[in-house]
């Protein structure tokens, strides 16, 4: 690494990525480790300059009240208490709110002045450095990656091309779970345009098979993970040299999948969802960028902007959108909505301002009427947010006009729906996706 570092250790707090983003923003690289990290392992990272022990509401684990090793106190750096954390510490400082620029301006000083760290975390030093492990983790082996063509994963897409070229094999699978036309759009610009190394699956049948009658949002999520998992063990047995497997998790995937003291939000399917018996080994370069993060290493790496700016999609794609038990029916409206959203988005000029939109159907129908007949059919709840690290958003205020031409077209267009909602809930307490 050739960042200075400040390591925050984890004592039961909730703002451990808030504390993170303050300090990358200043320009030195950070990293959260729980509180039971050993002093060997502090010792062992590159270029070390700090500690920030964050503690907060969750420092009871299993009945006891948490707390690091004091060896800790002793290994040459300076050490800070924030939050609940125990004394001992040099300084301590209040519990910290959200606010990425009011924990910088309480940490600068000790960042700057009391660790001596240096503002040299960058993405060209980060990708420098990524390429490097990447080079040494692989050798002359072969990455499997799953190229979907989202941000994430083409990123990590253009990270391996750059550390290893054509050692990487990209495999996009249908799921039957995208976008309108999003697999189609894929192969024209990964295959066709980039050149890259794309193998195209068809797995329709056996994902909406696999799903038929599964409700529970976790089952369905660890369903589609695992899925994914066998598809790309079959691919790899049809080619030579096939020892990992390239996955675009971000951090937010690994904190809402849940650790020591933070109870799980979701489970992600490149987190929670891998089997037990998953025969490769991970290569995970973006593992510790948030997203907004990760669109500036994309900016980096030299990749489109319209790549790199495209809205997220959840790895399960629709399928955590058609709510409960899915249908293709049901599933089919949904696509359908959505790109009628996107459409109307883009023709207003949202799609540049809005973070993520998108529409979801749940498994319950509602009365109304249609040609003069009383019809029993699903609902459509539209979804438009802002966010930076998709920990915490906020809900776009949208125009009535375009709200009104929205509903217009989905009712007119759309099979089968008869309403259409505006979901007006904040994240927290709800999150971005309803499952």
């Amino acid at each position: 690494m050739k960042q200075d570092m400040i390591v925050i250790l984890d004592l039961g707090s909730e703002k451990n990525t808030v504390v993170a983003r303050a300090i990358r923003a200043l320009g030195v690289y950070s990293e959260i480790y729980p509180h039971d990290v050993t002093v060997r392992e502090l010792e062992s990272l590159y270029n070390l300059k700090g500690i920030v022990l964050n503690g907060g509401p969750n420092h009871i684990v299993d009945g006891v009240d948490i707390d690091v090793d004091h060896e800790i106190y002793h290994i040459g750096v300076p050490v800070i208490a924030a939050g609940f954390a125990k004394a001992g510490c040099t300084v301590n400082l209040p519990q910290f709110g959200d606010d990425v620029e009011a924990v910088k301006k309480a940490l600068k000083s000790f960042v700057f002045d009391t660790c001596k760290a240096e503002a040299n975390w960058n993405m060209e030093n980060f990708i420098s450095d990524q390429v490097e492990l990447i080079k040494k983790q692989v050798g002359n082996k072969k990455v499997l990656l799953a190229l979907s063509g989202g941000v994430d994963s083409s990123v990590v897409a253009a990270m391996l091309l750059k550390a290893i070229g054509n050692q990487l094999v990209c495999v996009h699978v249908n799921h039957g779970l995208m976008r309108k036309n999003e697999s189609e759009k894929v192969v024209e610009v990964f295959k066709n345009q980039l050149n890259a190394n794309l193998i195209y699956v068809d797995a329709v049948d056996r994902f909406l098979n696999k799903l038929s009658g599964v409700s529970d949002p976790e089952q369905k999520r660890k369903i589609i993970g695992s899925e994914f998992i066998r598809v790309f063990e079959e691919e790899a047995r049809k080619l030579d040299g096939i020892e990992f497997l390239g996955q675009g998790t971000i951090y937010p995937d690994i904190v809402e999948s849940g650790t020591k003291t933070a109870k799980i939000v979701k489970s992600h399917h490149n987190v929670g969802g891998l089997p037990k018996d998953l025969q490769f080994a991970l290569v995970e370069p973006l593992k510790q960028l948030f997203k907004d993060e990760v669109r500036a290493c994309g900016v980096a790496l030299g990749l489109p902007d319209e790549m790199v700016y495209r809205q997220p999609f959840p790895g399960p794609g629709l399928g955590v959108r058609c709510l409960g038990a899915i249908t293709r029916d049901r599933l089919e409206a949904v696509r359908e909505s959505d790109a009628i959203l996107r459409e109307e988005f883009h023709n207003a000029g949202l799609d540049k301002k809005v973070w993520q939109y998108f529409t979801l159907i749940p498994d319950f129908k509602s009365v109304g009427v249609k040609n003069n007949a009383r019809c029993f059919e699903w609902p459509v709840i539209i979804r438009a947010v802002n966010t930076v690290d998709a920990m915490t958003a906020t809900v776009e205020p949208l125009d009535w006009s375009v709200l009104s031409k929205v509903t217009d077209r989905i009712l007119k267009e759309v099979k089968n729906v008869n309403r259409v909602l505006y979901d007006m809930s904040p994240k927290p307490c709800a999150t971005i996706e309803w499952e």
